[in-house]
């Protein structure tokens, strides 16, 4: 370690000790977890009744009418290059019409495309054509390079967020739009106020910030609200070191060279922000509004358990700290850290006084609580609910990557294919505890929970530290409910064509 070793690191906010442990995780690695059973349907998933959905629905309502403060938290940093992964490939390769089948799909439907107007207007412009006329020609990687380049609609270095994904009456709509259309659905306040909070790239902050102040007005006398929209980027503390394949520091120009640490860095954003109930979605997961109606009503469901199950962990906190639990108190509230958190220990039963339950089961309630749309898995890719066993032997519900299960073990395999759900990003989550006050949720991550991936950089091949997933291990050691939602609530965008798919006409 030189100063300037020191120096940069101090101006990353990270400290040395920091580094140390980041360099230990690429030497030696994070275990594989334990699993217990996959979540499915009456065994760690709910599949919400009427009865459920209606009761759900009312005390979101309720919640909504009280004055308390919502927020929604949309990541958008991703950029959209992977999105057109294909078309860069055609666009750079010899052939110079579509060769495959990916790329006739998007020449045969192109009048699809909500962006094509604003397509049109640059081929026009830039070649004095259109861009029928320049498919007729033949002039293919033309109209490819005037939607992915600079100096056409540069599509090939925007954040997906600000995309055109959705034809709308007059004109077409990014997904920033359609999170704002939906905050405005379920997430106003009594005061109409929508609190929307976006954490996005630091180069692509001013483009958000512009987009929003062309549209606000026009959403807001749509939907009658007002939005309150804040946004912030990742921390520079959040950043880990990359390593060579023989696990020293990698450099370039005698620097240290830092990566962004994943979505799991984002666990710190949402530790800055303040609301009694939190929902977090994906940048790339919209339908139009008029497919909106099911996803808008699962998301009250979501948010209404999460509320009722709420209230029910704060009475029970109160009565531990502030009554005198009787016997049947103290069963009761077992019960429903079993049955309602599924949070399990043998432990729990070996106690011998009371004094040692309550304080156990306070412990288990007073923490942050998450609420998670599941989907059933038809092949969508994403991690998946499982019941887990932690550090301090409890087994509890997490959402797991198949890159955290070891595959040299047949019995996680076999647990692995037996799962039925996946995680679609769709979670709700409250993080104050019982007497209102914020936790800090970075004391409730998983360090063992990281992984380690290979990157290249300038044609040198490395090792990159991916912090615990959002969702993942930063969410480790939450109280956690899996709610099945209807696979019409999930509608990612993935790559371009994804765009072609009926929920996204």
């Amino acid at each position: 370690m030189t100063q300037k070793d020191l120096d940069t690191l101090q101006s990353r906010g990270i400290t040395p000790e920091k580094f140390e442990s980041q360099l230990m995780a690429f030497t030696y690695g994070f275990p594989y977890l334990k699993i217990e059973a996959p979540a499915t349907v009456g065994h760690g998933i709910t599949r919400p009744s009427e009865a459920l959905v209606r009761q759900s629905e009312e005390i979101w309502a309720q919640f909504l009418a009280s004055g308390a403060k919502v927020m929604k938290m949309v990541p958008a940093s991703g950029a959209a290059s992977r999105m057109f992964k294909d078309l860069f490939s055609f666009l750079n390769g010899k052939a110079g019409k579509p060769d495959n089948a990916f790329m006739k799909k998007w020449f045969e439907e192109f009048e699809k495309f909500a962006f094509l107007p604003a397509l049109n207007r640059l081929t026009l412009a830039k070649y004095g054509l259109s861009v029928h006329s320049l498919i007729r020609e033949g002039r293919y990687k033309d109209v490819i390079e005037t939607l992915l380049g600079g100096e056409g609609l540069n599509y090939g270095a925007l954040p997906k967020g600000l995309l055109l994904f959705h034809k709308v009456m007059g004109g077409a709509r990014t997904p920033l739009e359609e999170h704002m259309a939906e905050g405005a659905l379920y997430a106003a306040g009594s005061d109409h106020k929508v609190h929307l909070h976006l954490t996005v790239s630091p180069e692509h902050l001013p483009l958000f910030e512009r987009k929003v102040e062309e549209t606000c007005g026009l959403l807001e006398s749509i939907y009658g609200v007002k939005f309150d929209i804040t946004m912030s980027v990742q921390k520079p503390s959040t950043d880990t070191v990359a390593v060579t394949m023989d696990n020293v520091p990698f450099r370039v120009d005698d620097e240290l060279f830092f990566r962004p640490g994943g979505h799991g860095a984002l666990i710190e954003n949402l530790n800055d922000l303040d609301a009694e109930v939190i929902f977090i979605k994906n940048i790339d997961n919209v339908v139009p509004d008029q497919l909106k109606d099911t996803t808008v009503q699962y998301k009250r469901v979501l948010a209404g358990v999460l509320v009722g199950v709420k209230q029910r962990i704060n009475e029970y906190c109160r009565l531990i700290r502030k009554g005198h639990p009787t016997d049947e108190q103290i069963a009761e509230m077992t019960a429903f850290l079993r049955d309602t958190l599924l949070v399990t220990h043998d432990s729990l039963d070996e106690m011998e006084s009371n004094d040692e339950k309550l304080e156990y089961l306070f412990s288990k309630f007073n923490r942050p609580l998450r609420v998670c749309g599941m989907v059933k898995n038809e092949g969508e890719p994403g991690g998946g609910p499982f019941l887990a066993y932690n550090p301090d032997g409890t087994v509890s519900p997490q959402i797991l990557e198949s890159t955290q299960i070891d595959p040299a073990d047949p019995e996680a395999l076999r647990m692995l294919k037996e799962a039925t759900h996946f995680n679609p990003v769709d979670l709700v989550v409250s993080t104050r505890d019982w007497q209102g006050h914020r936790f800090d949720l970075r004391q409730y991550v998983d360090p063992a929970t990281g992984f380690i991936s290979s990157k290249s950089v300038g044609g040198v091949e490395i090792k990159a530290l991916e912090l615990p997933g959002l969702w993942n291990g930063a969410m480790s050691d939450w109280n956690t409910l899996f709610i099945e939602v209807p696979a019409e609530t999930f509608n990612p965008v993935k790559t371009v064509n994804d765009l072609l798919r009926p929920q996204h006409a």
